[in-house]
């Protein structure tokens, strides 16, 4: 970190006031961003202003704008920031037990971020193609693993586009309850997957 010139005495008392710490720019718009998931996750996009947010996390408006160009620019950036740990830690391109484990650790780690990219910007007309774009990139996975696992591809199409909805909606679920049993949500919710791939694979008995 870089410190700034520190003001040597406060008012008429003399005392000395706290150096002012300068964050690298790569540090300050981590704040800044971790400020805004919060904020954004309290109160949504359109209640949520940069003033805000600058409050957030403890700086002025000014500083803020030296990041970001608006709060929509600001916005994707932190959906940006939550897909790409996501995919650093998940993966994008396989459905494994390591994978659920991952995912709930993403989730627990950062709630706020996982709500915002997962719930939140789809209720936002802005940001709706965003989370339709993450939604299609789910679903190609999807598609690509259950291949080898489905014949009838009518079926491994309604498939590839539940598996990705119940995971998610599991995973928010789970944060929603309260994140109970963490060390067992990943095989309860991969229990709760197999279960939809099951039923694809599997023709009911007849009448």
């Amino acid at each position: 970190m870089r410190v700034d010139q520190a003001t040597r005495t406060a008012g008429t008392g003399g005392g000395a006031m706290p150096a002012r710490v300068r964050l690298h720019r790569a540090e300050r718009r981590e704040q800044l961003l971790t400020a805004a998931t919060r904020a954004f996750a309290r109160s949504g996009f359109a209640a949520t202003s940069l003033e805000d947010i600058a409050a957030e996390a403890g700086v002025t408006a000014v500083i803020l704008y030296r990041h970001f160009d608006s709060k929509a620019d600001l916005y994707r950036a932190v959906l940006d920031r939550t897909s790409a740990r996501l995919a650093s830690v998940v993966g994008t391109d396989h459905f494994t037990d390591a994978a659920y484990t991952a995912l709930i650790e993403a989730a627990r780690v950062d709630p706020d971020g996982f709500r915002l990219l997962f719930r939140y910007a789809a209720r936002e007309p802005q940001f709706r193609a965003r989370a339709d774009a993450t939604a299609a990139i789910a679903t190609d996975a999807a598609r690509r693993n259950l291949a080898t696992r489905l014949q009838d591809q009518e079926w491994a199409g309604w498939a590839a586009q539940l598996v990705p909805v119940v995971t998610l909606e599991a995973v928010l679920a789970w944060l929603d309850a309260g994140q109970p049993q963490p060390e067992q949500a990943a095989e309860r919710i991969a229990r709760v997957v197999n279960s939809v791939i099951d039923a694809a694979v599997h023709a009911p008995p007849p009448a």
